[in-house]
């Protein structure tokens, strides 16, 4: 730098989080936010923010943040990251990356040593199993948990701490059975419960019905006697795409999504009854089964809730038309046959030269998904022979991976990708562990309070039950370190060995060694009817760090210099 040149000075990561809250930039700096901080761990710390709602106002927030921060003043503790995000906490399947992120930067980069939350509540609401691991992770790395406005420090107050969870836990399962049973009534009286609507209507603020939408109705019906007519669901999403009508979201109109529309309960004004996706263990996944079918009244007569696209009859009639173009085993309307078998290598992988978007297996040929789908107004379209092109990228994926230095970043994600595919259980297992873990461990806390801090359990009893839940616990422990094991990756990390394993490896395992090398392949459109040019030379792969790339270089170095002390 020479004499006098100016320098900007260094940008908080978390800069754009704490302005989106509505912060000042001269708040910022009197509060400790406005220049990264660095020094010793112990001296740092990270902030937690989570509202469950965009009801929870801005103002809220922000006074969490400065009492959070005016906490850690007194303490000698500088902020080094304000982690911000919008979840809810009280369900099993929602992940919190920002909480995650939090944690993290304690428990295994040791980038500080405190975690600073304004609420036990929003720390967690899912009870003492995961607060306890949480705690035993921090506790392992002299680390701690500080809740600010309850004045719980975790490695004075853990018991504490863990029993204030268990209270938010049972608060969010009332608040969910409270929200069932709101929503529940509702749709019992025939009101429209939220959510999106379909096309064509929409639902008036405070009415609770839906009703026909002023520009929209007219399209919707227009899609409705087209399907009467017996018009095919391509052919009606071409129809409206070349005639320039977009969808609600301004984009082009698709068959899948002419066939959604058509098997919308909703679309006919009627109330809908839709079962809930669980686990194995009987856990709520927070996802749907598709389709639904109209809720009865005790007379058995479906429950409206207000108007409809369609009549009853007509969405009776339309779903009958629609089924009656279902081929068995196939996926033209066949949801009987269960999970299909790969037949097709490069699905999710090739790319239209056209339109960049993605290529489908059409049968015997890959065709452009947005001219399958949306119709020529979309994209002219690529389409090859199925056979050819998959012989061209063995061919592609090959002389790529000969190339490559053994202990490459590609030929390691190659392994990693592979072990994945041939051991798909492995990480299932994993959650299955955690969450078993996570349930031994609040059973142990619970144990602990009852003997403890209640007084209802008499010593011999509390100590045999403490024995059992300690075992298990030791075991469950034992079994997670050892899922979470880095696995050998050295008899894969040959380039000629990958080679053989690709001709042995079927179609599924194929796909999966292709897709750890490559982030994609376009394949450019002929130049004219009858075009002869090699397929490879239409083919333009981007490979996930081909030759060039810095990391590549030096594993082929480090290749070269091995051989070379060898050969010595």
């Amino acid at each position: 730098m020479t004499h006098g040149e100016w320098t900007p000075p260094m940008e908080r990561e978390d800069l754009p989080n704490l302005r989106a809250l509505g912060f000042e930039d001269d708040e910022l700096m009197a509060l400790g936010l406005w220049e990264p901080v660095t020094g010793s761990p112990a001296d740092l710390a990270e902030m937690y923010l989570r509202r469950s709602k965009k009801k929870d106002t801005l103002s809220s927030l922000r006074e969490q943040v400065r009492r959070m921060c005016w906490h850690a003043s007194q303490e000698g503790k500088r902020i080094r990251h304000v982690w911000f995000e919008q979840k809810s906490a009280s369900k099993a399947y929602v992940r919190r990356e920002e909480f995650e992120n939090a944690t993290a930067a304690i428990a295994d980069a040791g980038l500080s040593k405190t975690l600073y939350v304004f609420k036990t509540s929003r720390l967690s609401r899912r009870g003492m199993g995961q607060v306890g691991l949480l705690l035993d992770k921090f506790e392992e790395r002299k680390a701690r948990i500080y809740v600010v406005a309850e004045n719980i420090d975790s490695t004075r107050s853990r018991m504490v701490l863990a029993i204030l969870s268990e209270q938010a836990r049972d608060q969010a399962s009332d608040i969910s059975e409270f929200t069932k049973n709101g929503i529940n009534g509702n749709k019992a009286d025939g009101r429209w419960t939220g959510g999106v609507t379909p096309f064509g209507l929409y639902s008036p603020k405070g009415s609770g019905k839906l009703a026909r939408h002023l520009t929209e109705y007219p399209i919707a019906r227009r899609i409705a006697e087209y399907l009467l007519d017996r018009k095919t669901p391509n052919w009606i999403a071409e129809k409206l795409n070349s005639e320039g009508i977009p969808t609600r979201h301004g984009k082009k109109w698709t068959g899948p999504g002419i066939i959604s529309l058509a098997h919308s309960v909703a679309w006919a004004g009627l109330v809908v009854k839709r079962e809930k996706m669980l686990d194995e263990h009987g856990n709520d996944t927070g996802k749907y089964h598709r389709g639904g079918s109209p809720l009865l009244d005790k007379k058995g007569h479906p429950i409206s809730c207000g108007e409809g696209v369609v009549t009853f009859a007509e969405h009776v009639k339309i779903n009958a038309i629609l089924a009656e173009r279902a081929q068995p085993g196939t996926s033209i309307g066949d949801r009987t046959r269960g999970k299909r078998e790969i037949v097709a290598l490069l699905s999710g992988t090739l790319r239209c030269g056209l339109c960049d978007g993605p290529m489908a297996n059409g049968g015997v040929n890959y065709r452009c998904y947005a001219r399958q789908t949306e119709g020529g107004s979309s994209c002219k379209g690529v389409s090859t022979e199925r056979t050819r092109v998959d012989s061209a990228v063995e061919i592609m994926w090959l002389n790529h991976v000969l190339s490559l230095a053994p202990d490459s970043p590609t030929i390691m994600a190659i392994a990693r990708d592979w072990l994945s595919y041939q051991d798909p259980e492995r990480d299932a297992r994993k959650a299955h562990v955690n969450a078993a873990l996570e349930s031994a461990v609040g059973r142990e806390m619970k144990l602990e309070k009852e003997f403890f801090v209640l007084g209802r359990m008499d010593e011999n009893k509390y100590d045999r039950l403490r024995e059992q839940v300690a075992a298990q616990i030791a075991e469950l422990k034992a079994e997670l370190a050892e899922l979470s094991e880095e696995t050998d990756l050295t008899p894969l990390m040959d380039p000629e060995w990958l080679a053989t394993l690709w001709q042995g490896a079927g179609i599924g395992g194929q796909r999966a060694l292709l897709k750890a090398a490559a982030k994609g392949i376009t394949l450019l459109p002929s130049k004219y009817r009858g075009d002869r040019t090699p397929i490879l030379d239409r083919l333009t792969p981007e490979w996930r760090d081909g030759r060039g790339n810095p990391a590549e270089d030096a594993a082929w170095d480090r290749w070269e210099e091995r051989r070379t002390q060898a050969a010595v």
